[in-house]
């Protein structure tokens, strides 16, 4: 439980335990332990309380925690002659991935960091495993895709590689988006598969060449229907590689344009996003073309740089997203539950007014046999007592028929009356319930009828106490504590180590009493 001495310290408060330094080294590794630090306190609080209600209710397969454990990811998609492998090769200073104009490589390959390498050794892969391996190891947070089957685990693989680029972060690769591919020729659901990953990446890329700008359908249907439903937007980028294709500066004008044009078809927004530009100075190295002034490409270079720069912000990110994740389950389960308690509530009520009904009608059916047996002369000659026995049994016996076959018959018309109009077991006045609602109806129906309504209205309040807490005062604190890490610049401010996973660890109360 929340108590308000377990309530964390105050932005001024946690002030005081700063001090000004300038060992820019220094700081930034304060800075990470800090945000370690933070990162497993979210981590503790999604497996300890959110994880169990979240498997018991089948609002999902896996821990929670399984796909946010492990180190920032970022996805990238895009056609197939996008250049997705190039653009990674470039950041990752070696040939890693195939390249080439036709379809290479129809795999989703995570790129990871060799963790026992040394520096000063050559960047190169170190080692490569299968999707067996990638699906079952419990250090990767890629559990929850088994369920893509077996054609899938065998397009999945991993690659690790000593790139300094990597050592925050992961890369996953994945096919090139294609006009005519199905999920037949495929074998697997490839928009699944795209959702399932962008749910878990802290950055999406969605990559455009100068020769498809955003003309192919599956990267339509991915942009219109499957990156909106399972990521954010703000964690999506989107950029216009192999601009060093384009003949002159109006040329790349030409396809900007074009490029602009698509995805407000595809997005359906009014206002286009920031289009990186980027290309690879490998690729230029390899194809020289005297009928290409590429002269335009000196003044981009600072695009390029954002780009990586962005890319390598994604640690940074992943806090965010955390918090987010924390926000957005916390609140579905807060409403799932509350679903459930409005239908053992309905139940209850139900229950009570039948029940009283019965017992009311019970009553006067007693009276009514003895005055009948008393009209026709048979308890003519009968004591007070003998009448009211009479009366009493009779009683009893219309309240267990009412009780045991009527109550039984009306509950069942009760629960699949609540299950056509299961939209009125909790209250959707404003859009963000609604949404919240659509994501766990299905579920909330799914419990509902393969219980029948039996389970503990006790369990449930519980849980939705616990879960509201972790939603409502969890959340509060957590930003709380983001915001103050926002306030702790890189080069001038140092908070120890110890002092932070103090006020870190007082998002949990005092005790041995878990957060709520």
């Amino acid at each position: 439980m929340f108590q308000d001495s377990s309530l964390p310290p105050n932005l001024t408060d946690r002030a005081k335990d700063v001090v000004v330094d300038s060992r820019q080294p220094e700081n930034t590794m304060y800075r990470e332990n800090y945000m370690n630090s933070l990162r497993n306190e979210l981590l503790a609080m999604v497996e300890d309380y959110l994880s169990p209600v979240a498997l018991h209710y089948g609002y999902s397969e896996v821990p929670l925690e399984s796909n946010i454990k492990w180190r920032p990811l970022v996805l990238v998609l895009g056609n197939y002659s996008s250049g997705k492998s190039t653009l990674i090769n470039e950041f990752l200073g070696v040939e890693v991935q195939a390249t080439g104009q036709a379809p290479t490589d129809d795999s989703f390959t995570v790129i990871t960091y060799e963790e026992s390498s040394d520096d000063n050794t050559e960047i190169r892969v170190t080692d490569e495993r299968d999707g067996k391996y990638l699906l079952n190891d419990p250090e990767y947070p890629f559990e929850s895709l088994k369920k893509h089957g077996q054609r899938f685990s065998s397009h999945f693989r991993l690659k690790k590689v000593n790139s300094p680029f990597l050592k925050s972060l992961a890369i996953i690769d994945t096919p090139g988006m294609l006009d005519s591919i199905t999920e037949r020729d495929r074998g697997y659901n490839y928009q699944e598969v795209i959702g399932d990953l962008a749910q878990i990446a802290d950055l999406v890329l969605v990559l455009f060449d100068p020769h498809k700008a955003g003309t192919v359908r599956e990267a339509h249907t991915s942009l219109r229907d499957t990156l909106p439903a399972r990521t954010f937007e703000d964690r999506v980028l989107f950029v216009l590689n192999r601009i060093d294709e384009c003949n002159s500066l109006p040329d790349l004008l030409q396809v900007y344009g074009t490029l602009c044009w698509n995805l407000s078809q595809m997005t359906g927004r009014k206002d286009i996003p920031r289009i990186h530009l980027t290309y690879s100075q490998r690729a230029i190295a390899k194809r020289m073309s005297a009928d290409r002034d590429n002269g335009f490409l000196t003044y981009l270079e600072n695009e390029r740089e954002a780009l990586r720069n962005a890319i390598l912000q994604a640690p940074r990110y992943r806090l965010d997203h955390l918090a987010s994740f924390v926000e957005t389950h916390g609140e579905r389960l807060t409403h799932l539950l509350e679903a459930l308690n409005g239908y053992r509530k309905y139940l209850l009520m139900f229950r009570l007014k039948f029940s009283a009904l019965g017992l009311l009608l019970s009553a006067l059916g007693g009276g009514a046999a003895v005055a009948a047996l008393m009209f026709t002369g048979i308890l003519s000659g009968a004591d007070l007592v003998g009448m009211t026995s009479a009366g009493g049994a009779v009683a009893g016996l219309l309240s267990v028929l009412w009780m045991s076959l009527l109550l039984r018959f009306f509950t069942r018309r009760f629960h699949q009356r609540h299950l056509t109009h299961i939209d009125q077991l909790t209250p959707l006045e404003n859009q963000t319930r609604r949404d919240s609602w659509q994501a766990v109806r299905d579920l909330v129906y799914i419990y509902l009828k393969k219980t029948q309504g039996r389970f503990s209205l006790k369990r449930t309040r519980h849980e939705f106490t616990e879960v509201k807490k972790v939603y409502v005062k969890g959340s509060k604190e957590i930003r709380e504590a983001l915001n103050e890490l926002s306030t702790i610049g890189d080069d001038a401010l140092v908070e120890s180590e110890t002092t932070a996973g103090a006020q870190l660890h007082s998002l949990r109360p005092a005790g041995n009493q878990p957060i709520y």
